[in-house]
């Protein structure tokens, strides 16, 4: 069964999902399947991915001062994913926006020691604990 379990895991497409946080301007992107430059083009074009991250608020709308992207379902990234997201933390900081990468997964936590980056952007081990004040 175990082993059916990880098939399936890999067979999972990459998506990705916006939504609000529990604390007042936070913003959560839930990222799902493998984070890789062939799955992500694969399901959506560049400026999708980069308009769907690139918070645009409404007028009247407060913008986000938090971003928390939860990577519990991502089972591995490659460098186009990393580099993807560093990019994103790059326009957050540029913003005075917060950026918190939350529940990653054993691969990509050791892909984030490997090359450094987790000493750059913050990690939590939950989107739960990630989205207290």
């Amino acid at each position: 069964m175990q082993g059916t379990e990880a098939q399936s895991a890999k067979r999972t497409p990459f998506s990705v999902e916006r939504e609000e946080g529990k604390t007042p301007c936070t913003v959560i992107f839930r990222f799902r399947g493998p984070f890789t430059a062939r799955e992500v083009f694969g399901h959506m074009p560049p400026k999708q991915l980069e308009d769907l991250l690139h918070f645009q608020s409404t007028p009247g709308e407060k913008p986000p001062q938090k971003n928390i992207l939860d990577l519990s379902e991502v089972p591995y990234m490659d460098s186009a994913g990393l580099g993807m997201l560093m990019n994103h933390f790059a326009h957050c900081k540029g913003k005075n926006v917060k950026m918190i990468a939350a529940g990653a997964t054993p691969r990509v936590l050791q892909l984030f020691q490997l090359t450094k980056v987790d000493s750059v952007i913050p990690l939590a081990n939950t989107v739960e604990e990630a989205d207290i004040e």
